[in-house]
């Protein structure tokens, strides 16, 4: 495991890139209504990055494969996980759960945050998974510091999730992010007990200059996804309603930043 800690400039620089996401989400966070087709984010987001002189994290990504992703933003819908192409096709209906996920290169360095929305009015049920998901990031990031290692915010995710009476994905997880989109370490959702084994992830210690995106996926039925067709769009197997959120953050001698707010 190669992990790259970040200088101060280099967190600046992070920082900045940070905000631009931000700024794309807060673009389209305003747009969204029942009835709008769902590329009209992927066009918010590059403009804003446009206009910031940054480059779109996710389009093209990753590079040189079969399938890149053709888009600057992942639009994913009530049991749609993570990794949704945007498409004037889709179209958002009143009670959908939206997540929006987006990353931004500038300077060389990475910033990727993700929310999740209600469109309209949606039922309460949706709320508390949309509630529950994002304080769930919130006890991660508050779980960050210096002291602890990776499992400790794993399990920060895992025990506000199952106190809930939700579940956490098992298959995907955050990541460490810095001058490439996915570094090490990876940040699950989850941490086994003694009883299992996670042979890929290990327990990376937390040290100051460490940058790391943690996102909780959260679902209201069975963990267990499948990939669709269409190579990228990740959906909960039994059909049930999930949530994502997602900061990337600095670690430091006091309490960890976040980086991906205005």
């Amino acid at each position: 495991m190669a992990i790259q800690t970040k200088t101060v400039q280099e967190i600046r620089l992070m920082r900045e890139a940070g905000r631009i996401v931000a700024r794309a989400h807060e673009a389209m966070r305003e747009k969204i209504r029942p009835g709008m087709n769902t590329l009209e984010f992927d066009k918010i987001a590059m403009r804003v990055f446009e206009q910031h002189k940054a480059f779109p994290a996710f389009l093209g990504y990753p590079y040189g494969s079969k399938h890149p992703f053709p888009a600057s933003v992942t639009v994913s819908i009530n049991d749609e996980l993570v990794h949704g192409i945007p498409s004037k096709d889709r179209i958002l209906h009143e009670g959908d759960i939206v997540s929006l996920d987006t990353g931004c290169i500038y300077q060389g360095f990475v910033g990727d945050a993700a929310y999740s929305y209600g469109v309209g009015s949606i039922t309460p049920e949706a709320q508390r998974l949309l509630d529950v998901t994002e304080a769930a990031l919130m006890e991660a990031i508050r779980a960050s510091v210096v002291g602890h290692d990776v499992s400790h915010v794993a399990k920060a995710i895992q025990h506000h999730a199952e106190s809930h009476g939700y579940n956490v994905v098992r298959g995907y997880t955050g990541h460490g992010v810095g001058r490439k989109m996915h570094e090490d370490p990876q940040v699950p959702c989850w941490w086994p007990n003694r009883r299992q084994r996670m042979k890929s992830t290990k327990a990376a210690l937390l040290k100051p200059g460490m940058t790391i995106a943690i996102e909780p996926m959260i679902i209201a039925g069975h963990p267990a996804t499948q990939v669709l067709d269409d190579h990228w769009t990740v959906v909960i197997a039994d059909g049930s309603l999930c949530a994502h959120f997602e900061h990337s953050i600095a670690i430091t001698e006091g309490e960890p930043e976040i980086l991906t707010l205005l």
